[in-house]
Parts: C-alpha cells; sequence; structure tokens
C-alpha cells in the first residue's frame, strides 16, 4: 500500500502537467466557437474588447430570425446535404475499389502506381482548381452538382487509409475464400468490405467534414446563387451585413453546428477507424 501511494505521488507531477497541456488546448479549440456563440445570441456588449466577453448579454435568437429572413438557408441546407452525402457515397466506392488491388493482387507497376498516388498528397488541393475547372468546363458540368463532387471523389489520402485497412485483413481468409470459388468480387464485397467497416466510417466522416465546409470549389464551379451550398451560401451575409459581426456569427453557427453534431454522434467510429489505423 506504502509503495502504492509513493509510486502515485511521484507520478502525480507528470499527469498534472499532461491534463493541464490537454485542458489548454481544449480552450484553445473550443474558444473560437464558443466566442462566436457568445457574439451570436448576443444583442448588446463591445464585440472586439480585451479581453473578450466569455458570456453573453441580452441572450436573443434576433440575429438568427435575421439569418433566415436574409437568405434562403433552408435551400442552401438541402444543396450541402445532397452534396456531402454524395461525395462520401461516391469516395467510399471508388477509393476502396483502388485500394483493394494495391493491397491485395500482384500486378506489374503497382508500386509505381501507388507512389504517383502518394506524390498527389504533396500538392496543395488549390493547385487542382484551374485544371479541373477547365475540365469540368469542356465535358459540360459547369453550374451542376455533379461538377462539385466529381473532382473530390477520390483523394490520395483516402486511398492510403483504406488500403492500410485491407492490409490488416488477414490473407489466410482470403485464401480460404479463393479456395472455396468465392471470385475477388465476392471477397472484396462480402468478406473484407464488412472487415473494415470502422476504417470505412472514418473516411466517410473526414470526407463529410471537409465536403460540408468547402466554399471555394462550389463558388467556382455554381454561378447561381439559389444552387449554392451551405458553406458558399452564407458568404451573402458579409454582402447584406457587412457590419453585423453579430448576423454572421449567426450565420457561421448555422453553418458549423450540423457537422459537429454529427460528428460527436459518430465520433466513437471515427475512433476505432484511426485507431486501427495507427496500429
Amino acid at each position: 500500500m506504502t509503495f502504492f501511494s509513493l509510486t502515485s505521488l511521484r507520478r502525480l507531477p507528470r499527469l498534472l502537467l499532461q491534463y493541464g497541456i490537454l485542458l489548454a488546448l481544449a480552450v484553445l479549440c473550443v474558444f473560437p466557437f464558443w466566442w462566436t456563440l457568445v457574439v451570436a445570441i448576443s444583442t448588446e456588449g463591445n464585440i472586439f474588447e480585451f479581453p473578450p466577453t466569455f458570456l453573453p448579454q441580452a441572450v436573443s435568437l434576433e440575429n438568427f430570425i435575421e439569418v433566415f429572413r436574409v437568405i434562403p438557408i433552408i435551400a442552401f441546407y438541402k444543396n450541402s446535404l445532397l452534396i456531402t452525402l454524395a461525395t462520401v457515397g461516391w469516395k467510399l466506392l471508388l477509393c476502396s475499389l483502388a485500394a483493394y488491388p494495391l493491397s491485395r493482387m500482384r500486378f506489374s507497376g503497382s508500386k509505381l502506381v501507388f507512389g504517383l498516388i502518394l506524390l498527389t498528397m504533396i500538392l496543395p488541393s488549390e493547385v487542382n482548381f484551374l485544371v479541373n475547372f477547365i475540365t469540368m468546363t469542356k465535358i459540360g458540368l459547369v453550374n451542376t452538382y455533379t461538377g462539385v463532387i466529381l473532382p473530390n471523389v477520390v483523394t490520395a489520402v483516402s486511398i492510403l487509409l483504406l488500403k492500410q485497412a485491407f492490409d490488416e485483413v488477414p490473407q489466410d481468409l482470403i485464401d480460404a475464400a479463393r479456395v472455396d470459388g468465392a471470385t475477388e468480387w465476392i471477397i472484396f464485397w462480402k468478406i473484407v468490405l464488412p472487415l473494415i467497416t470502422p476504417w470505412l466510417a472514418t473516411v466517410g466522416i473526414l470526407t463529410a467534414v471537409e465536403a460540408w465546409n468547402d466554399y471555394i470549389w462550389p463558388s467556382l464551379v455554381i454561378s447561381k446563387p439559389e444552387d449554392f451550398p451551405l458553406s458558399a451560401g452564407i458568404l451573402y451575409l458579409r454582402g447584406t451585413y457587412g457590419s453585423s459581426t453579430r448576423v454572421i456569427a449567426a450565420g457561421t453557427i448555422l453553418t458549423v453546428a450540423p457537422i459537429l453534431v454529427a460528428f460527436l454522434f459518430t465520433q466513437r467510429f471515427f475512433m476505432r477507424g484511426m485507431d486501427g489505423a495507427v496500429k
């Protein structure tokens, strides 16, 4: 008992330091969202005072009501939901189809193909905007949701994560299925794919967050305001209420809240997938 107490006391400073660092990081991450929420639901007080206000003053939903009055936010929500769901579905299908052969099939040039895929991770996504826009124009997909979705359905990061997932599936299981006469499609669709569900969930969550928050590419491809996703449509508040920071903050909260709530409900799947990816 004495040894346990002495050991615990020796570890106490290190534990306090670790929890202190984690608490500081949590405050840094949460503060921007909390400050935006305070600004959005307050109707009084100096927004840009220092130190900033941590508690709302004269709480009201007036700013949120104003957002619904000024812009067609319900239509923007529908557009964002459509784009996000389509992007997630197509990315999971296409990236898993690309990752499985790289992981489980041996063919000439497989290492070269995988290396070229990894090299694309070096380039920032903004570099591809011009090429993608010209391509979408040539094939007539400007001002369509297909033009927004298509360039984002295959990414090197997703292929890498799913390849690692396929690598962890026991080879004996696949060999047994082949001996029993299962085709590669049956092995992929009914045996291997269900085993990597946590990784699929991880890729799906990351893709959903990225697609929901993306506003540069949709703003380039779509010119009709009524077809904008929420992240792009909410920018109209800056033009209409350039001096009303509270209304803009309310619009920002309405944009971030759905994906934040969705992540809170699906974080256990995300953590399981990331844990498997790290291993």
